[in-house]
C-alpha cells in the first residue's frame, strides 16, 4: 500500500470514455430489433451485422435524434456536419473486418459538466462524443479450447462521450461517472442500466510527478460508480508502486476483476493509425439544420443541474436534493420533480412543498424500494398530500401516523377521496380533546408512580416514558403535546 507521503509526490490524471446505447427500437445500420438482453444468441442479426458481400447499411434517423439531445445534455449543440469512417481491426465478434465509427468528424464537438466533490464543483471538459455502432460478445469457456461469440449486440448504436483528462481523483471520476449517468438519463437518450451494459465506462488513468503525462492504461468496460472509483484507486495504487521500483508504466488495456478488486492485463493498447481510418463509402455524411437543432432544443427536459438549483430553494441538505435527483430516474412515473415544482408555484406553498419534499426523500423513497410497488403519480395527488400536511400542521397526525397517511396516498388512495375522512377511518387522527386525554394521563400516572416521583423532583426524562405510556394506552391517538402539559398539571408543575 502507498503511504501517503509518497502519494503526494504523484500527480494522477484521469480521463473516461463513456458508451452510452441509444434506446432506438432497431440497430444504427440493419432493421433488427435493438433490444439483445433475453434474446437467445445469434437471433437479433441481419445480413449486415453478419458483414455480407454487398449488404448495405441504412442509417438510423431515431440514432441521429437521441445523440442531439445528448449533445443539449453535455452543454454543446451537435455538429450541423459529421461523416462515418471505418475502424480496421480483427476479431471474431466482428465479422465485417471494421467497425462503422467517426473519426476525424464526429457529430458532438466540445462540451462540459459541472461535477461537485467536497463540496466544491469542477467543471470537466468533453472533447467529443461520436456515433459507432457496437461489435458482437466472444464468450471464453472456463477450461474450453475455444470461444462462442454472440452477434445479437453487433449493431447497436453506441455514443461514445471522451471527456478531456480533467480528473484528479477516484472521486471525481465517480462523480463524473454519475453525472454522466443521469445526465443521458434525464435527457432520455439511453436506458443506461449498468447491469446490462447500456453503459460502460474505460477509464484512462496516469501518474506522474511533473506537469507532463505519464503512461497510461485504460481499464475497460467498468459498469458500475463504484467501480470506476476502485479501479482508479487500484490502478494509481499499481503505477506509483512501480515507478517507485524504477520499472516502467506499459501503455496496456486492462480489464476489472469485481472480486479480486484488481485490474488485469488484456492486452498493449492500440493508437488511432493502428486503426487504419478510412471514410466509409456507403454511408453519406450527415448534415443537420438550425431547424432541426432548435426543434429537439425545445423539446429538451429540465436537466438535474437545473433542478438542483431550484430544489434549493427548499433548503434541503445535499443528501436529500441527490437523493430526489436519482429517484427521478429510479421511479420515473412518480413525477417527483415535477410535483415539487408544482407545490413551489406559489410562494405561500413553500413549507408544503419542502415538507413534502422530506417526505418523499424518507417516507416515499424508501418504500418504493422495499415493497416494489406500482409507483403512482404523486402530481396527480398533490391535493391529497397538501390535505396530509394540513393535518399535520393543526397538531391531529403524529409522525408516525403521517407516515402512515403519506404512503397510503401514494400507493392507494383515490384522488377525489377526502383525506380528512380516511384519517378518521383509519384511526390516524390524534385524540386533543382534553378532557378524554385527562382521564389517561390520570391511570398512567397512577399505574406509575416511580415515573410520576421522578418528574416531580425534576428528572424530566421520566415525562418522556409517561407520554409514552399515555401514546400506547390511546393506541397512539393522544396529541403527545397535549399529553405532556396535562402529565405536568396533575403533577402541579
Amino acid at each position: 500500500m502507498i503511504s501517503p507521503e509518497v502519494r503526494q509526490k504523484y500527480r494522477v490524471t484521469i480521463g473516461i470514455e463513456c458508451h452510452v446505447q441509444l434506446k432506438t427500437a432497431t440497430k444504427l445500420f440493419s432493421a433488427v430489433g435493438n433490444d439483445a438482453r433475453e434474446a437467445p444468441p445469434n437471433t437479433l442479426v441481419s445480413h449486415i451485422d453478419f458483414g455480407l458481400p454487398g449488404a448495405l447499411p441504412v442509417l438510423n434517423a431515431e440514432a441521429i435524434h437521441l445523440a442531439t439531445r445528448a449533445a443539449f445534455a453535455l452543454g454543446t449543440e451537435p455538429e450541423r456536419f459529421s461523416k462515418f469512417d471505418r475502424k480496421h481491426y480483427f476479431y471474431p465478434d466482428l465479422p465485417k473486418g471494421y467497425q462503422i465509427s467517426q473519426f476525424d468528424e464526429p457529430i458532438i464537438g466540445k462540451g462540459a459538466m459541472t461535477i461537485e466533490v467536497n463540496g466544491e464543483a469542477k467543471t470537466i471538459g468533453i472533447t467529443r462524443a461520436h456515433l459507432e455502432e457496437d461489435a458482437g460478445k466472444s464468450t471464453h469457456l472456463a477450461g474450453k479450447d475455444y470461444s462462442l461469440v454472440d452477434l445479437n449486440r453487433a449493431g447497436t448504436p453506441l455514443l461514445e462521450i471522451v471527456s478531456e483528462p480533467d480528473m484528479h481523483s477516484s472521486a471525481e471520476a465517480k462523480a463524473y461517472a454519475r453525472e454522466l449517468y443521469l445526465r443521458m438519463r434525464y435527457a432520455d437518450v439511453s436506458e443506461a442500466n449498468l447491469y446490462y451494459g447500456n453503459m460502460r465506462f474505460d477509464v484512462n488513468v496516469s501518474v506522474s510527478q511533473t506537469d507532463e503525462l505519464g503512461t497510461r492504461s485504460e481499464t475497460k468496460n467498468l459498469n458500475s460508480f463504484r467501480s470506476v472509483e476502485k479501479a482508479v484507486d487500484y490502478e494509481v495504487n499499481r503505477q506509483i508502486e512501480l515507478l517507485e521500483k524504477g520499472e516502467r508504466i506499459v501503455q496496456e488495456t486492462r480489464g476489472w476483476d469485481d472480486a479480486k478488486q484488481k485490474t488485469l492485463s488484456q492486452r498493449s493498447k492500440e493508437n488511432a493509425d493502428d486503426y487504419r481510418y478510412m471514410p466509409d463509402p456507403d454511408l453519406p455524411p450527415i448534415v443537420i439544420t438550425d431547424e432541426y437543432v432548435a426543434k429537439i432544443k425545445e423539446e429538451m427536459p429540465v436537466m438535474p443541474a437545473e433542478w438542483r438549483r431550484r430544489l434549493a430553494k427548499l433548503g434541503l441538505d445535499k443528501a436529500a436534493t441527490e437523493t430526489l435527483i436519482d429517484a427521478e430516474v429510479e421511479f420515473p412515473t412518480a413525477h417527483l420533480l415535477a410535483s415539487l415544482e408544482r407545490a413551489l408555484g406559489e410562494e405561500e406553498d413553500k413549507d408544503f412543498a419542502r415538507s413534502l419534499a422530506n417526505w418523499m426523500v424518507n417516507v416515499l423513497v424508501p418504500h418504493y424500494r422495499e415493497e416494489n410497488v406500482l409507483v403512482n403519480d404523486v402530481a396527480v395527488r398533490l391535493n391529497n398530500f397538501r390535505a396530509a400536511y394540513q393535518l399535520t400542521q393543526d397538531g391531529k397526525l403524529s409522525s408516525t401516523n403521517a407516515k402512515t397517511l403519506v404512503i397510503y396516498i401514494s400507493d392507494s388512495v383515490k384522488v377525489t377521496e377526502d383525506i380528512n375522512v380516511v384519517s378518521h377511518d383509519k384511526g390516524l387522527v390524534q385524540v386533543s380533546d382534553e378532557g378524554e386525554i385527562a382521564k389517561i394521563v390520570e391511570q398512567v400516572l397512577a399505574d406509575n408512580p416511580k415515573a410520576a416521583e421522578d418528574v416531580k423532583n425534576g428528572e424530566m426524562k421520566a415525562i418522556g416514558f409517561l407520554v409514552g405510556q399515555v401514546m400506547k394506552a390511546s393506541k397512539g391517538k393522544a396529541n403527545p403535546s397535549l399529553a405532556q402539559e396535562l402529565i405536568k398539571k396533575q403533577l402541579g408543575l
